[in-house]
């Protein structure tokens, strides 16, 4: 027998004991890996189900820290994943995937139609933006919104002072304000939050004076709260505001309150309403002094919500007796030069369990308007608060000026003021707002500016402008009772005391049921519209007709429902 010597080279015999080793080594890897499997599938469809959130919320308030980046995020993250992992991921996984990738390019594609179609600036579009007060984060922007007549009024935040000096700001405002002129459109509303105390947005360009509550316990809270007025509106006014969100007339609640982010305890003057009114009168008569307009918010009030109207729906189960002291400020004051009501996001489920009290016509209409006789402005609460932008901010801003809102707020996300002249826009074309109501609501901005807007040579303002062109949408509608086509008759022609232009109130027809059920809760609380409710009397008590509203007798022919 012949051996056979077999020659190896050096090292061999350790290589073939790696490759040996390395045979072994998948199943070693399975044996490992298995327990992990299921959390490993878990996961891969988790994240993928997580980001249809943000998809489907595309440009929400709450990511407004993130716009540049969202619609890139959201698009790169799927591409990638399905990119890479397309033998791996489970079939449910890259379902998943592919379905935020096309649900955030169909958001942001519905976004830039949105707003291509508030830009072009059609009729529909300006008569609605006429009535609506922006923030701006973008100059370019807010220049081009401005000369198109689509906003009525801009709103200053902190973020519009960032590294600018008083100049610079009051050199923006300034170069807005002519390009109103040199357009031939009223001037721009500027509103501010500078209440002092906390809410002081405009400092420290601005001096950051304390809370109006200092002043509570003053030998003369009304000459201090003069004096307080006067030295904030002059500032204010050399910046070129001329609305303050200001005072707050909530009354401060004795527990303080649940609304953390509103911290109304800390806002509020006094937990009195005698004194509330007469600081927060006092307060008003110094920013007229200088020519600027005070606020009184919230209504219905914030003293007893239990809710965070930033974030969520907050409902108010009191009935108008239970809250005639937390309206007394309201009442008593609304009657003062160029105060405006600001309208809160609280559903006061008496009036109207359905819609907080910023979008509903039983309260704005029903109860402002008629019981209270207010004819001053009412302003809504920004609309990218949680309470309301959920139903749908184009919704909602147009609920608000059908039911009698003269401005709607867009301040925190700026770039919402799209969605929210689109949806007002369509709700004007679908004859949900009536052309009365924007020619009495163009009246009452058209009377907010100290200057009367046809004494100014440079300026020709026809007031009801926004009415004229809602009228040209509204006419040749089909009336709901009837099925004729009625033209509607501008203001002048109306007759006195007739509810609005819609052709169903021409032709004796009933209201919708919802508008209907809502503004009756409130009628209901007067028997007789026509006459004057006896004067309660008591701590709580308030006239019935305020001094310089609207005389009874512009109301007393309504029909009644």
């Amino acid at each position: 027998m012949i051996a056979t010597r077999v020659l190896r080279r050096p090292g061999a015999a350790r290589l073939s004991t790696l490759r040996q080793a390395d045979m072994r080594l998948p199943a070693a890897r399975v044996r490992i890996a298995a327990p992990l499997q299921p959390l490993a599938t878990f996961t891969a469809i988790a994240l993928p189900a997580l980001l249809l959130l943000p998809a489907w919320h595309l440009k929400h308030p709450l990511l407004y820290g993130l716009r540049h980046l969202e619609t890139p995020l959201l698009i790169a993250l799927p591409v990638f994943a399905l990119l890479r992992g397309r033998r791996v991921l489970p079939a449910v996984s890259r379902a998943l995937l592919l379905a935020v990738l096309l649900l955030t390019v169909w958001r942001e594609i519905d976004y830039r139609l949105q707003r291509d179609a508030v830009l072009a600036a059609s009729p529909a579009m300006q008569a609605v933006g006429q009535h609506f007060i922006v923030g701006y984060s973008d100059f370019d922007e807010i220049r081009q919104l401005t000369a198109s007549g689509l906003i009525g009024g801009i709103y200053l935040a902190r973020r519009n002072l960032r590294g600018r000096s008083f100049n610079q700001v009051a050199g923006e405002i300034a170069e807005l304000q002519a390009i109103r002129r040199r357009a031939e459109l009223p001037p721009l509303i500027v509103a501010a939050d500078q209440e002092g105390g906390a809410v002081s947005h405009l400092s420290p360009l601005l001096e950051a004076l304390p809370p109006l509550s200092t002043l509570a316990d003053s030998k003369d809270p009304a000459g201090a709260a003069r004096a307080y007025g006067q030295r904030q509106g002059r500032q204010l006014a050399a910046l070129g505001v001329n609305l303050n969100f200001g005072p707050v007339v909530d009354l401060r609640p004795a527990r303080g309150g649940e609304d953390r982010l509103s911290n109304i305890a800390a806002r509020a003057i006094a937990s009195d309403p005698g004194r509330v009114v007469e600081i927060a009168g006092a307060y008003l008569d110094g920013l007229n002094d200088h020519g600027v307009r005070g606020t009184l918010k919230h209504f219905p009030g914030l003293g007893r919500v239990r809710g965070d109207t930033h974030l969520r729906p907050a409902r108010l189960a009191a009935s108008p007796t239970e809250l005639a002291g937390d309206w007394q400020p309201f009442r008593s004051l609304a009657s003062h030069p160029g105060a405006a009501i600001m309208l809160g996001h609280v559903t006061l489920t008496v009036l109207d369990p359905e819609r907080a009290a910023s979008h509903s016509p039983a309260i704005i209409d029903g109860l402002l308007r008629e019981r209270w006789g207010y004819d001053g402005l009412l302003v809504t609460d920004d609309l990218n608060m949680g309470a309301v932008f959920n139903l749908g901010i184009g919704r909602v801003a147009g609920e608000a000026l059908a039911a009698g809102a003269d401005l709607v707020l867009v301040s925190y996300d700026p770039r919402q003021v799209y969605r929210a002249i689109f949806g007002a826009a369509q709700a004007l074309e679908r004859h949900e707002i009536a052309p009365a109501t924007l020619a009495e609501s163009q009246r009452r901005i058209a009377g907010f500016h100290p200057t009367s807007l046809e004494n100014r040579p440079f300026l020709a303002v026809d007031r009801n402008s926004s009415a004229k062109i809602a009228r040209s949408i509204f006419a040749g509608a089909k009336c709901a009772d009837c099925g004729e086509k009625h033209v509607p008759e501008p203001p002048t022609q109306r007759p006195a005391g007739s509810r609005s232009d819609r052709p169903d109130d021409r032709c004796g027809g009933a209201r919708s049921t919802a508008e209907r059920g809502a503004g009756d809760a409130v009628l209901r609380l007067r028997p007789d519209r026509r006459q004057p409710a006896p004067r309660p009397s008591g701590a709580g008590a308030h006239p019935q007709a305020l001094p310089g509203s609207r005389p009874p007798a512009h109301r007393a022919g309504r029909r009644r429902h």
